[in-house]
């Protein structure tokens, strides 16, 4: 996106960062019934959005294998914070926080996106992302769906499993998927990080260590309350 940090990218990032906040602080202060028709209205819009992502490049006869198959990551983590929201479950839900908050949250940081406001695109774009950092934060900061021990490690694993997808997606269509063949032609912390292959490598090891501090509250947490029963077993001794 020409524009990063131009008034139209910061304004319509500021405008997701308070309705995000908006829906975790809700539901982490008035926790209720009324969050399940709310998650589940926000699983509509988000595969709804998805979906007309497809529906456009139809109409505009520009669908190919080499881009539109649904492989980026942010294609995916739409899919399962979608499912997510709708049964709570907490593998998805464990996918949904990582990835998005790793992945999809640096697309709303350094979008990779040609079009501006108001083309349909802009939107689509910035729908995408924002509803999916929504509820990553949502699940598990408003509705304290936290992440379980062994969660990182589970979600490396799923991770390099959609990258050999991914891999195989690229040389099968020509594409590039998870930018494994070539950064993004717009500016991206990917840029930062060498040439290719080495920004291949940087960027894991920046995922792992993104990974473990968005787990390491939870693992602190964890942690105590282990602690706390092995002081109660005593206790009971």
């Amino acid at each position: 996106m020409s524009g990063l940090l131009s008034v139209e990218h910061l304004v319509t990032v500021g405008v997701i960062a308070v309705f995000v906040a908006t829906l975790v602080m809700a539901a982490r202060l008035r926790p209720g019934a009324w969050t399940i028709p709310l998650c589940r209205a926000l699983a509509v819009i988000i595969v709804v959005n998805e979906c007309g992502w497809w529906v456009w490049l139809a109409f505009q006869h520009t669908w190919s294998a080499s881009y539109a198959l649904p492989l980026q990551l942010c294609d995916v983590v739409a899919i399962v914070s979608a499912v997510a929201l709708w049964t709570r479950r907490q593998i998805l839900v464990e996918l949904t926080y990582f990835w998005g908050l790793a992945g999809t949250a640096n697309g709303l940081i350094s979008p990779d996106l040609a079009f501006h406001f108001p083309h349909y695109l802009f939107f689509q774009y910035f729908i995408a992302h924002g509803t999916i950092v929504a509820a990553a934060l949502l699940l598990v900061v408003g509705l304290r769906i936290t992440p379980r021990q062994g969660a990182v490690a589970r979600v490396v694993v799923l991770t390099l499993a959609l990258v050999a997808v991914d891999a195989v997606a690229n040389l099968l269509t020509g594409g590039n998927y998870m930018y494994l063949r070539y950064p993004p032609t717009t500016p991206s912390v990917l840029d930062l990080m060498g040439p290719w292959p080495w920004y291949i490598v940087t960027s894991t090891v920046l995922a792992l260590v993104i990974f473990a501090a968005l787990d390491l509250p939870f693992f602190i947490g964890r942690r105590e309350r282990l602690n706390e029963l092995k002081a109660a077993s005593s206790t009971r001794r």
